[in-house]
């Protein structure tokens, strides 16, 4: 008996599987063998639902034996971030503090939605504590690795969750971005990601961080895969009160051909940027027939706005476990939830006003513009337990800072697609492709041309066999 050949993408899979070149199981079976084998050099799991996965194999098997219309994503591996709901299993968001809780009654929503396009949950991804970081160097479960570099960082605090895609684990994987959480780690473990404009995607069933930042978001390999989970996972849902009445817009559609116009953010995004990520910048602008170059003169005040807030509403929803629990939280965000929740409300009442000001102000742009280009990350991926990266001359500490340019378009709640590229080290970075709210096909359709273009580079899965596991050198270093 031969065994079957997988495909690696998500859409390759259900269409695999629609033709009966593998049963959903052997598929399933697989993923989870893969994972057991290779993970613990990655370490993107947290917890496997291996039971639950054969169970939805086997009723897909079924339904495709009665001759049933399959949904979109039939028998397509998944997982999320830690912070989703998952039926029956506890929901830890990367943290001691919650271990004693009871599991979740039931899925999130966009757990909810991917099980009913069809697609098979197959774990829960490690992150930083409380979503509060770029690096996931969780000191409870330990460091999530770069597929890339096993010595490098995966970013954060989705980091297990773009590790996770990276590495072939699986094609799709859902996270979230608050200021920056899914376009970091996309961009240095060199997979696809989207951050939604902010109310697009429900949030039900997440374990909260910033209410008024906070985006869901997801990874993939490809444009087509990406988009296809996008429009899944959208529903106007009643239980999250910032999901809009226009959340339902499909782009798995190209729409490759019609005018798109098309301008470089510079001014800060350049200054903020290294070498690699401004010629990713400058390549990608250049493939997109850009001629202008736009300076979002208040690009820093958006971020000091983002970081105010952040720090306020973080601080306040954790304060109860700090008075009683402090210990046990991680160390790398405690200190900064408590100073948040220390800081005056004058201030963070004033980040909200900046926030809507310059929210405006951006808006302006996009009546001449449908798409701005920036780099996602100012480096490629640090090593574990870098304190510090340069950037242009300046010696900057690392993990906060990582978020330097994630963070401003974050504070706006624009749509945001990062499309991975490869620099010159050999290692990745992604840029991100900026559309006015709402229009998450703007996005979409400059990230299919860079696609076409060939300069979307996401490598083909790592074996992780001893003679394969090489290190990458970088002028980062």
């Amino acid at each position: 008996m031969t065994t079957p050949r997988f495909p690696t993408g998500a859409l390759d899979i259900a269409r695999a599987f629609a033709q009966h070149e593998f049963t959903s199981r052997e598929l399933i079976e697989a993923t989870l063998s893969r994972i057991d084998a290779h993970d613990a050099k990655v370490n993107a799991f947290t917890a496997l639902t291996a039971g639950r996965a054969l169970a939805d194999a086997d009723r897909l098997d079924a339904l495709r034996a009665q001759g049933a219309k399959l949904p979109p994503l039939a028998g397509v591996p998944f997982a999320v971030k830690n912070l989703f709901d998952i039926e029956g299993v506890t929901t830890l968001a990367g943290s001691r503090v919650l271990a004693d809780r009871a599991p979740a009654s039931a899925d999130s929503t966009l757990v909810r939605q991917m099980r009913e396009h069809g697609a098979i949950l197959v774990g829960a991804l490690n992150m930083d504590e409380f979503a509060y970081g770029f690096t996931t160097e969780n000191s409870h479960v330990g460091v999530c690795r770069n597929p890339h570099d096993l010595t490098r960082i995966a970013g954060g605090s989705s980091g297990g969750s773009a590790a996770a895609v990276a590495a072939g684990f699986v094609p799709l994987t859902l996270g979230t971005d608050t200021n920056g959480s899914v376009r970091v780690p996309a961009s240095l473990c060199g997979v696809f990601g989207v951050k939604p404009t902010y109310g697009r995607l429900s949030r039900h069933g997440t374990y909260p961080f910033v209410a008024s930042i906070d985006h869901m978001g997801a990874f993939a390999r490809s444009v087509d895969d990406l988009a296809a989970t996008y429009d899944a996972l959208q529903y106007l849902d009643p239980y999250d009160p910032a999901c809009s009445a226009r959340a339902l817009e499909p782009v798995s559609a190209s729409t490759l051909g019609r005018p798109l116009r098309v301008a470089r953010l510079g001014g800060y995004f350049d200054d903020n940027a290294g070498v690699d990520a401004r010629e990713m910048a400058l390549t990608a602008s250049r493939a997109l027939n850009v001629t202008e170059t736009v300076d979002f003169a208040d690009a820093a005040a958006a971020r000091g706005a983002a970081f105010l807030i952040t720090a306020a509403e973080g601080g306040q929803l954790h304060m109860p476990t700090l008075r009683t629990r402090y210990d046990e939280h991680e160390p790398l965000s405690r200190d900064r939830l408590i100073s948040g929740a220390l800081l005056p409300a004058a201030w963070v009442l004033q980040a909200q006003r900046v926030r809507a000001v310059l929210r405006k102000r951006m808006l302006e742009l996009f009546e001449r513009y449908d798409v701005l280009v920036a780099p996602a990350t100012p480096v490629v991926a640090p090593r574990i337990g870098d304190e510090f990266m340069d950037v242009n001359g300046q010696r900057l500490a690392m993990r906060p800072n990582l978020g330097l340019l994630t963070q401003p378009i974050s504070c706006l709640g624009l749509p945001v697609v990062a499309v991975p590229m490869r620099t010159a080290s050999g290692l990745p970075l992604a840029v991100q492709l900026i559309a006015p709210p709402w229009r998450e096909d703007l996005a979409f359709d400059a990230a299919r041309r860079l696609e076409q273009a060939q300069l979307a580079w996401c490598p083909p899965a790592p074996c992780f066999d001893a003679a394969t596991t090489q290190t990458v050198s970088s002028g980062n270093d």
